[in-house]
């Protein structure tokens, strides 16, 4: 396992360190927990930006009759109606 520091604000720390408390758990392991949870978030918005830029460089849009049917589904009314 890697061990790095990092530096937080004070008020940060001390409201790990109340979360931890109220969790039972080592406020290394409550941090260490979080920023998996950070990582894992960013790379998966990151990856279906990428996905959706790569769409477009390749002209995959949707039909102006899919995006009316989903309007429609969620209830909103489509601009071209």
């Amino acid at each position: 396992m890697h061990s790095i520091t990092v530096r937080i604000p004070d008020e940060t720390a001390a409201r790990l360190d109340r979360l931890a408390e109220k969790l039972a758990r080592p406020a290394d392991s409550v941090a260490a927990d979080a920023i998996e949870a950070y990582v894992a978030r960013e790379e998966w918005q990151i990856e279906e930006i990428e996905a959706g830029l790569a769409e477009a460089g390749r002209g995959d849009f949707a039909s102006d009759d899919e995006v009316s049917a989903v309007l429609t589904r969620f209830g909103a009314k489509p601009r071209n109606a």
